[in-house]
């Protein structure tokens, strides 16, 4: 009686399927690629606006040379705010990338802070309920110290319709909207309250907060979309 060839079968089925799916992926990245990509233009971050409801920008900040160098970003805005009625500062820093697939892209906050001399103590995420949006947007939550100094850290990476916190997520959503979309622009968006001995950490994320909700909505107007 002849052997069944059943199960060798299926083992050849199930390899060719996950090569043809490898060779797949690899075709559509090559082509990806190979697409001179569409890169769109933005307004320049500096026309964001100096209020924000109560919120009121107090001062700009300019980047130092250096740090201009390695960031490579094609647009960056950093600015100090107040709080009108509570007193709260916090700081908004963006930066903006047209396009990712000449080595520009996005530091991660949890890499380069530790490098300007800031520890990370706790670390998290939390969800903020923003204008615009359908559900909460998730975004990532640091503690950091330098000395005696503390600070809450809130970061994360945007599209004009598209909030992701994970560094993992965001590399896929770049491949993926290479490929569907022929583009890769971000934008890195971090906002730092400071953290008073006489403050409590649930206070910092309230105000953290309550910034990202004020400007939430005037930015997404500066993202292509």
């Amino acid at each position: 009686m002849p052997e069944s060839n059943t199960g060798g079968g299926i083992l050849k089925n199930r390899y060719a399927r996950i090569l043809t799916g490898v060779l797949l992926l690899q075709a559509a990245g090559f082509y990806a690629v190979s697409r001179r990509e569409a890169v769109l233009p933005i307004r320049p971050l500096e026309e964001l606006p100096t209020e924000f409801q109560a919120w009121r920008m107090v001062r700009a900040d300019a980047l130092e040379p250096l740090i201009v160098d390695v960031l490579r970003a094609d647009d960056v805005v950093s600015r100090v705010y107040l709080n009108q009625t509570t007193g709260r500062a916090a700081s908004l820093f963006v930066a903006f990338f047209g396009s990712q697939r000449a080595g520009q892209a996005p530091h991660s906050p949890k890499n380069c802070m530790p490098g300007s001399g800031w520890a990370p103590m706790e670390s998290g995420a939390v969800e903020v309920r923003v204008p615009g949006m359908p559900a909460p947007i998730r975004v990532n939550r640091y503690i950091v110290a330098k000395g005696e100094q503390k600070s809450l850290v809130l970061y994360w990476y945007q599209t004009r319709n598209r909030v992701i916190a994970s560094e993992y997520a965001a590399k896929f959503y770049q491949v993926a909207d290479a490929i569907r979309y022929n583009r890769t622009d971000t934008a890195l968006v971090r906002v730092v309250v400071p953290l008073s001995r006489d403050q409590s950490t649930a206070d910092a994320v309230t105000a953290a907060t309550q910034f990202v909700q004020s400007f939430f909505a005037s930015l997404r107007q500066f993202l292509p979309a």
